[in-house]
């Protein structure tokens, strides 16, 4: 057994399960928690409670006893563009959190972690490497794509389409069916965004079933493969199997070679480093940049694509078709082990069944990978591009600085038509500590985007992005303003390079001129109690995974 209990505290334990119509009998198994982010506020976890009743059957036919646990399951979606953003990012930590005490408070003998989405998967995998019991991940499925006038549209659409509404480009009329119509399934938002992302690197690193991040969700196939994480929990239960015996570092490099072969989300740059941390295993910026560097984009779906997605993904072989593609080229590596087998055993199971969706590396779209870590003298440190969702003429871009101390400044510039094109447009303060919180800045991308200014702008910040962002985005610039970053000090009309390919972001601003500034800069102090108060005191840099677990 994993646990350990003295008679005293497992009878006193078994009292409050029995008064629960828990049986003698039934208390003597082994307890395995399922830590279920279900609620009604988040599509992508909804589907969960279909399943629910076959994990607890399968688990008890095996000898086990399943109880279910509920934790936090944010909707990154729901707060978009609200004061209530600020709390998506430190909402991952606050879930690895809620799952830690409850296995060790419970005492449980393993876990099923049922997440889809774009923090919660992140913080689940976080805890069970911490924790260290015998766990597995069932993640929910994508859904359906919308379609309006014969057209894919999806839900970042909805915001390009309301910067159009006030453009006068389109009625109000169309602006509201494609709000109806856009999310028309409960499932994963259907692009290479960060819910997408983050179940494939639940599946790579070994925790979910073969084909979990591929899968349609609440059909036969996904519903299947519940069972399957059911009845694998209880095997590493009884052969005391922990993440931390098999996941190792090689299984976090596989995750990031898949990345760059599908333009993944800039947001794995703080999950991955903040997950391998928990292992102690290191992760940095260089690392994904030196994987950049050598595996190519072979796979593009939206953003990264006008029309295709996980329903196309899906159809041409999906996560398990990427792998063979890579292994054939030797850029994978298939012996890492997870709790499903090895990565080999997944790439013997699959196949590539339309190469035109999923080429091989011999013909990629790109040459190098999907992201970009950039380093200048505005990022110091670090800043991201997801450069498979910029127009490749956008690769080099100069500019003149408008500088804004919020995204909802540069929101409202945009609709007003003060920023033009050949703007280089600084957001700042919306960092990890800045804001507090670093929440995205889609809403400001979106309305570029939905102007057609996506190659004649460009947006350098503190902040961060959903997944499903385009155009000329760079992100994760540290130091951040608040901490007292070179990005703090840049003024407008201040002359702002870009260089994907050559990974620079400069600004033409001497050092002797940012000391002059540096002596009259105070930090923009936003509001923060509570939550987001504490995370601003013990929260790293976006260079560091924006997490409060970082020893």
């Amino acid at each position: 057994m994993i646990r350990q209990w003295n008679e005293e505290a497992l009878d006193h334990r078994n009292t409050l399960l029995y008064a629960m119509g828990i049986s003698e009998e039934e208390a003597k198994r082994p307890v395995i928690g399922i830590i279920n982010s279900w609620n009604e506020m988040n599509p992508g976890h909804y589907p969960f409670k279909d399943v629910i009743a076959d994990i607890k059957r399968e688990i008890y036919a095996q000898g086990a006893l399943a109880l279910e646990l509920p934790v936090t399951g944010v909707c990154d979606g729901i707060c978009s563009n609200t004061p209530g953003d600020r709390y998506t990012l430190p909402a991952r930590d606050m879930v690895a959190t809620e799952v830690e005490t409850l296995a060790e408070l419970n005492m449980l003998e393993g876990m099923v972690l049922l997440a889809s989405c774009d923090k919660v998967v992140p913080g689940m995998l976080m805890a069970a490497l911490r924790v260290n019991i015998p766990a597995v991940m069932f993640t929910g499925g994508f859904m359906a794509p919308g379609e309006h006038n014969g057209k894919m549209i999806t839900l970042t659409h909805t915001k390009q389409a309301y910067a159009a509404y006030v453009a006068g480009d389109i009625t109000v009329e169309e602006y509201k069916a494609i709000v109806r119509k856009a999310c028309p399934t409960p499932g994963v938002c259907p692009f290479m965004g960060t819910a997408n992302t983050m179940c494939a690197t639940a599946e790579i690193l070994g925790f979910s079933p073969f084909g979990n991040a591929s899968v349609r969700s609440q059909t036969p196939a996904w519903r299947e493969m519940a069972c399957v994480a059911a009845r694998k929990i209880v095997e590493l239960v009884e052969k005391e199997i922990r993440p931390q015996d098999v996941i190792k570092k090689e299984n976090f490099e596989n995750v990031v070679r898949y990345m760059m072969a599908t333009g993944g989300s800039t947001n794995s740059l703080l999950h991955i480093p903040a997950i391998a941390r928990q292992a102690g295993i290191e992760i940095t910026p260089e690392f994904f940049d030196q994987i950049s560097r050598e595996v190519p984009v072979i796979s593009t779906i939206y953003p990264n694509h006008p029309a295709y997605t996980m329903a196309d993904f899906a159809a041409a072989g999906g996560l398990g078709a990427v792998m063979v593609e890579l292994a054939a080229a030797g850029k994978i590596n298939p012996e890492t082990k997870g709790m499903f087998g090895t990565l080999g055993d997944l790439i013997a199971a699959s196949a590539n069944k339309n190469p035109e969706v999923i080429r091989p590396v011999k013909d990629p779209i790109h040459e190098q990978g999907g992201l970009a870590v950039l380093s200048g003298n505005i990022a110091t440190d670090s800043a991201i591009v997801k450069f498979s969702a910029v127009e490749k003429e956008a690769w080099q871009f100069k500019g003149p600085a408008k500088v804004y101390d919020s995204q909802d400044e540069a929101w409202q510039a945009i609709l007003r038509d003060e920023i033009v094109a050949g703007d280089v447009v600084v957001i700042r303060y919306e960092g990890p500590k800045g804001a507090p919180g670093m929440p995205h800045m889609e809403t400001f991308m979106a309305a570029v985007l939905g102007k057609g200014l996506g190659k004649k702008i460009a947006l350098v910040s503190d902040g961060r992005f959903s997944g499903a962002t385009g155009g000329l985005a760079i992100g994760h610039v540290s130091p951040e303003a608040y901490e007292g970053g070179n990005i703090a000090l840049i003024q407008n009309g201040d002359l702002i390079e870009i260089d994907i390919e050559a990974r620079t972001l400069k600004v033409n601003v001497t050092a002797e001129e940012f000391a002059r500034r540096r002596r009259d800069w105070k930090p923009v102090e936003k509001p923060a109690t509570g939550w987001l108060k504490l995370y601003r005191k013990n929260t790293t840099s976006a260079h560091r995974g924006a997490t409060v677990y970082w020893d």
